[in-house]
């Protein structure tokens, strides 16, 4: 069975920092990219940064800089580091796990960690 678990999530002061992490289980981590989302209230979700199985790593353009997704293979685990935090990254961030080639493809999700920034 896989599971995703979120975990990081917190109440910060603008400017500051956190990192999420998601742990992975079900002998999936090494065939997925993964991915971290957010979902603010009132708005759709939206992919904040994901990591391919080679390491490669994309960003959304309001992160970048400030976001650092890394993944670590051998324990299964993707992280997210967010510096300089700002009040509009106040969200519900979810990990996403996903294989679009090969098979089987699957689309697997977390739970969700909330992050709210203050300002």
């Amino acid at each position: 069975q896989v599971q995703l678990v979120e975990s990081g999530g917190d109440l910060v002061q603008a400017g500051g920092s956190l990192r999420l992490s998601c742990a992975a289980s079900g002998n999936i981590f090494g065939f997925s990219i993964m991915g971290w989302y957010r979902q603010a209230p009132g708005k759709q979700r939206e992919l904040v940064a994901s990591i391919s199985t080679s390491g490669m790593a994309n960003y959304v353009d309001s992160v970048k800089g400030r976001f650092t997704i890394s993944r670590d293979n051998a324990k299964n685990t993707v992280y997210l580091q967010m510096n300089s935090l700002k009040s509009e990254d106040t969200a519900v961030y979810y990990c996403n796990a996903r294989r679009t080639t090969g098979w089987p493809k699957y689309d697997y999700w977390g739970q969700g960690t909330q992050v709210t920034v203050s300002s």
